[in-house]
């Protein structure tokens, strides 16, 4: 691929990524939330009692941002920090069921928007967007999500 062609690329995923994330901001904003708390939300649901090192390594964040947002969350009621059971230095992050009760509200909506683009693109197009996501996702952090 020439230099314009994979400059469109980038351009459209972060279009997309934009766009894509405007279907929820009024739930957001209605929740009293940001994108960051939906992202660590999202990815303490879907690893109950990963350690905010951990999180911290996955969303490649300053422990000071992530420890606020963390904060926050559980000062709403979405999530709960407890002290590690082996290693007492690890805090570990769950989602409550208010905290899971958002997050299945707000990944409909994302999910009902992906599927109108997957539907309009086709599945072999789908394939290969997977394929290239996969790609921009370093192995180890892949095969971490995949644990």
């Amino acid at each position: 691929l020439r230099g314009a062609e994979v400059q469109r690329g980038v351009d459209l995923l972060l279009a997309g990524q934009n766009h894509l994330l405007r279907a929820i901001d009024g739930d957001l904003r209605e929740a009293g939330i940001g994108r960051a708390h939906f992202r660590m939300l999202g990815h303490v649901s879907r690893w109950p009692g990963i350690a905010m090192g951990d999180l911290i390594d996955l969303v490649g964040t300053s422990k000071q941002a992530l420890t606020r947002v963390a904060r926050e969350l559980e000062s709403m009621g979405c999530i709960t920090v407890t002290t590690g059971v082996r290693d007492r230095r690890r805090r570990e992050l769950a989602a409550t069921q208010a905290g899971e009760e958002l997050v299945a509200r707000l990944e409909a909506r994302l999910a009902a928007a992906m599927a109108d683009a997957y539907a309009g693109a086709g599945q072999d197009a789908v394939s290969g967007f997977w394929a290239v996501l996969e790609g921009l996702v370093p192995v180890a952090l892949r095969m971490r999500m995949a644990e």
